[in-house]
């Protein structure tokens, strides 16, 4: 069995002390840790040493984080194929357009609308921690969610954050 952490929307320049706490916290279980774009700045992963990292650009990063990290990215853990993508455009037909990325995927984790998802459609599980940093609608709480792997399949949970970004 593997622990993974998902987040996105990270939005920051740097790893804040408050960023690095929340991150050390929520997934202190995790070997492994995917982000889903939209970290706006390459070193917010240095909050997560120790763990492997995957991660995408998204439409709000930086042009280090573009030359840096792929758009997409297909991840095999556990003999599970999963996507991960940040996504863009409109949310009304975002994980449409995830399905036609990534035919096949076991699991295909996306952001960029800030709305937490966890639904399985035709065996494959769509996952979107929301916005980490929260930026989520009307002052949300961030959020983020924890996939765990298994001989059995896939199970996702989503979290909210131990305390508002201040």
């Amino acid at each position: 069995m593997t622990t993974i952490g998902i987040l996105s929307d990270t939005h920051l320049n740097n790893p804040t002390p408050w960023f690095t706490d929340q991150a050390q916290h929520a997934f202190k279980d995790c070997s492994i840790i995917l982000h889903a774009g939209d970290l706006t700045e390459v070193s917010i992963l240095e909050a997560f040493k120790g763990k492997e990292i995957h991660a995408v650009h998204g439409n709000m990063c930086d042009s280090s984080s573009y030359h840096t990290l792929p758009a997409d990215k297909m991840i095999s853990i556990d003999g599970y194929n999963i996507g991960l993508c940040h996504g863009a455009g409109n949310r009304h037909n975002i994980e449409e357009r995830m399905w036609n990325l990534f035919p096949g995927a076991d699991c295909i984790i996306y952001g960029h609308t800030h709305i937490a998802v966890n639904h399985v459609f035709a065996k494959t599980l769509f996952i979107n921690p929301g916005s980490f940093a929260s930026t989520g609608r009307y002052g949300a709480q961030g959020s983020y969610a924890i996939l765990t792997t298994n001989p059995n399949g896939l199970k996702a949970s989503l979290h909210m954050l131990s305390e508002v970004r201040v």
